[in-house]
């Protein structure tokens, strides 16, 4: 036995910088440890980044539809289906044509039509005013119209 342990004192010098003495600290696993806890936490990183990218591409360009395609990412993130978040990427990268502006405008336009009739209809309605006639009657009142300019006694 004593044989074999000089050998071991003799080899131990000329081992590779990565194998430990016995009772001493290993290095490379706790280095290797640590790389491979940074990699998993990047690879998780990346993949949260990966889903949220259509969420962030309907956000840039304040798509209407922000709140499906937010809802879409979510369902493929907690659901591992990977057709939820190619449905929310190509609902985020196709713009739709907006339909609700132009039939606001022609709504807005009728009402400011509709609001202007209106006044010029209450504008040619006759105007009654009470005005003493020439006789001294006081119950009598001379209507005028103002289309006609006819005075009328009541």
């Amino acid at each position: 036995m004593s044989d074999t342990t000089a050998t071991a004192a003799e080899a131990l010098p000329h081992l590779p910088f990565y194998v430990s003495a016995p009772g001493t600290t290993d290095w490379l696993f706790v280095g290797i440890g640590i790389f491979l806890l940074a990699v998993i936490f990047l690879l998780l990183v990346f993949y949260l980044h990966l889903h949220s990218l259509p969420d962030k591409m309907a956000h840039e360009v304040n798509h209407t539809q922000l709140q499906v395609v937010g809802i879409l990412t979510l369902l493929a993130l907690f659901t591992h289906n990977n057709l939820f978040w190619v449905a929310g990427l190509l609902l985020a990268s196709i713009q739709f044509p907006d339909f609700a502006t132009p039939l606001n405008s022609v709504a807005r336009s009728l009402a400011s039509l509709s609001d202007a009739e209106a006044r010029r209809s209450a504008a040619v309605q006759p105007a009654t005013e009470s005005v003493p006639s020439p006789a001294g009657d006081v119950g009598t009142t001379k209507a005028t119209n103002t289309d006609t300019d006819k005075a009328e006694h009541v």
